[in-house]
């Protein structure tokens, strides 16, 4: 099983200092990735119609990953470098393509790009996409679509609901198919990754609630006839819990044969990066 670290970026202050500090440390103690999260936009939650249910507020920082991941990039060797997950459908697709395929290119080929719907009406509408926030999923899967086709041939010629692409293409394209990996929390999210990702991002549940969905999802990707093709499961796990508990999750994880898991060190208190950098080295020894 292959062990990350989530960048905890809403508790570093914005400070170059402690994201370099962090990533190094990463790399220093033998973790295969590092995970960012994304939001453009944080918005106020009170007096919205309809309600912002999501976690984060105009009150947390975020870096832009692909900015962010580049930076780290250049100065690590060996991460892995993963978007956990990029709100794909506010953005344009054909720009993704182009700062992903460069950001692999930059990096080595060490870019994991997971992508998720999203649940910031109020992001989408700042980004001037309002139109794609209800049918956010079926787009989803045309970008998706779409991206591959991107990385894959040098003049495209594309036409689906949102896009039209009219022989054109980006170059320099990446040496290699960049992975998907998907997130979402619901059924559909799930539905979806089993029939086109390349994997899947659980957050938000524990380990036993993720094994029964893996499951489940295996099962949907034989019904796809894709059984036997790669795909990869990551967990994101608390640190926010007992040493016990901790090491309870990651052999659960590890039984149900999950492929990656990801340790989150936001929300236990901590007020410097150099105690983040001490729960994950508590933690590397803890899952080794």
């Amino acid at each position: 099983m292959r062990t990350g670290v989530v960048f905890p970026q809403i508790e570093l202050g914005g400070d170059p200092g402690a994201a370099r500090d962090f990533a190094q440390a990463a790399e220093d103690l033998g973790y295969d990735h590092l995970l960012m999260y994304d939001h453009v936009l944080g918005a106020e939650h009170a007096g919205r119609e309809p309600e912002l249910w999501g976690p984060y507020t105009e009150k947390d920082p975020f870096h832009e990953p692909f900015i962010a991941l580049a930076y780290l990039a250049g100065i690590t060797t060996k991460l892995e470098l993963v978007t956990g997950v990029i709100i794909l459908p506010q953005r344009q697709t054909a720009l993704v393509a182009k700062q992903v395929a460069d950001l692999d290119l930059f990096s080595g080929e060490r870019v994991r790009l997971g992508v998720g719907t999203g649940w910031n009406w109020v992001e989408f509408d700042s980004l001037e996409m309002p139109q794609h926030f209800r049918r956010r999923g079926k787009r989803q899967e045309e970008q998706i679509q779409l991206l591959r086709k991107l990385w894959a041939q040098s003049v495209v010629t594309h036409d689906d609901g949102d896009h039209h692409i009219d022989r054109a293409g980006i170059l320099p394209l990446p040496k290699r198919q960049i992975p998907i990996w998907l997130g979402g929390f619901s059924e559909p999210a799930w539905r979806r990754a089993a029939r086109i990702g390349d994997g899947f991002i659980f957050a938000g549940r524990n380990t036993e609630a993720a094994a029964e969905v893996k499951e489940q999802m295996d099962e949907w990707r034989a019904e796809a006839g894709r059984a036997d093709q790669p795909f990869g499961y990551e967990s994101i796990l608390s640190y926010k819990k007992t040493p016990d508990e901790q090491a309870t999750d990651v052999e659960r994880w590890r039984k149900a044969e999950g492929s990656h898991a990801s340790i989150v060190t936001m929300g236990c208190g901590f007020t410097s990066v150099d105690q983040h950098i001490d729960a994950i080295t508590k933690w590397r020894e803890l899952s080794a």
